[in-house]
C-alpha cells in the first residue's frame, strides 16, 4: 500500500490556531520588501560624473589637510597613500578608461611630491641635531657670561679700593694743608716762614699728584672694564649668532612645511583629473566616421 496523507477534515480546520500563521506571513512579506531594498541599493552603480565628482572632492580636502604637531613627517606615508587610494578608484572605473596621457601626468605629479616630502623628512630628523646645537651654545653663552661677570666685579672690586686708598690719602693731605694754613694764621708763630712755606708746597705738590692719581685711576679701571667688556662681545657675538640661526630653523619647525606642497600637488592632480575628463568629453562629440 502507498503513502497517503491525511486530509484534514473541516472539523479539525475550525480548531487550527490561525493568528501565528497570519503573523509568519505579515513578517516574511516584511522581509521580503527589506531584501528586496536592500538588493536595489546594492546594484546602485556610480556614474563616472559621480566618481569624478568624488575623486575631486576628497582630492581638494587631502590637499587641505593639516597635520596636528611636529614631527610632521610621521604623517606622510598615510596621507601619500590616501591619495593615491583616491587616484586608483579614479583609474579603476571602468566607465573613465583613462588614457596614458592623465596616467604620465600622474606619476610626475606624484614623483615630485615624494622627493618633496622626503626632503621636508630629512630636514626634520636634523632637528634633534639643531636642538643638541641650541643647548651648547646657550651653555657656552652661560659660560660668557659668568666669567664676564666675575671679571667685571673683580675689576671693580680693585677699583673701589684703590679709589678709596686714594681718597683716603687725599683727605689726609688736605687736613695738613688745613694745619699749615693755620699755622701761617695762628700760634704757631715759632716756626719759619720759609718752613712753612716749603711744608705747604710739599703738601700741596703731594696733594696735586694723588688728586691726579685718583683721576689715572679712575680712567684705567673704565678701560680696563672697556676692554673686559670688548673680549666678552667677541667671544659671545658668534655665538649668539648660532644661537639665532638654531633657534629660527627650531622654530620653522613648528609650523607643517609640507602643506604647500602637498596642496600644489592635489591642485595640480585636480587639474590633470579635469583635464582628461575634458578630453574625453571632447573625443564622446566626435562624430563617428562611416564607412
Amino acid at each position: 500500500m502507498g503513502y497517503h496523507p491525511r486530509i484534514k477534515s473541516h472539523r479539525d480546520a475550525n480548531h487550527e490556531y490561525t493568528k501565528p500563521l497570519r503573523e509568519k506571513s505579515k513578517k516574511g512579506v516584511f522581509r521580503g520588501r527589506r531584501v528586496c531594498k536592500t538588493t536595489q541599493e546594492q546594484k546602485h552603480v556610480a556614474t563616472a560624473k559621480e566618481v569624478s565628482e568624488g575623486t575631486l572632492k576628497r582630492l581638494h580636502t587631502l590637499g587641505s589637510q593639516k597635520f596636528g604637531s611636529f614631527p610632521f613627517s610621521e604623517h606622510f606615508d598615510r596621507w601619500l597613500m590616501n591619495v593615491k587610494g583616491v587616484l586608483s578608484e579614479f583609474e579603476s572605473d571602468p566607465n573613465l578608461n583613462v588614457d596614458d596621457q592623465f596616467v604620465k601626468e600622474r606619476l610626475q605629479i606624484l614623483s615630485i611630491l615624494e622627493q618633496q616630502l622626503e626632503q621636508r623628512r630629512l630636514h626634520e630628523a636634523s632637528f634633534d641635531k639643531e636642538e643638541r646645537n641650541l643647548s651648547e651654545c646657550k651653555n657656552l653663552l652661560e659660560q660668557f657670561n659668568m666669567e664676564y661677570l666675575t671679571m667685571a666685579k673683580e675689576i671693580q672690586r680693585q677699583r673701589n679700593r684703590e679709589i678709596k686708598r686714594l681718597c683716603r690719602i687725599i683727605d689726609r693731605l688736605k687736613r695738613d694743608q688745613d694745619e699749615v694754613i693755620r699755622m701761617k694764621t695762628g700760634f704757631f708763630r715759632g716756626v719759619s716762614k720759609k718752613g712753612r712755606e716749603q711744608k705747604e708746597m710739599e703738601i700741596t705738590q703731594r696733594l696735586t699728584d694723588e688728586q691726579r692719581a685718583l683721576e689715572l685711576a679712575t680712567l684705567n679701571f673704565r678701560v680696563a672694564k672697556g676692554k673686559q667688556r670688548d673680549k666678552y662681545e667677541r667671544k659671545s657675538t658668534p655665538v649668539l649668532n648660532q644661537i639665532k640661526s638654531f633657534q629660527k630653523k627650531l622654530d620653522d619647525g613648528e609650523s607643517d612645511g609640507s602643506l604647500e606642497d602637498r596642496w600644489f600637488a592635489c591642485e595640480a592632480l585636480i587639474d590633470a583629473v579635469n583635464n582628461f575628463l575634458q578630453r574625453k568629453s571632447a573625443l564622446a562629440g566626435r562624430p563617428s566616421k562611416t564607412p
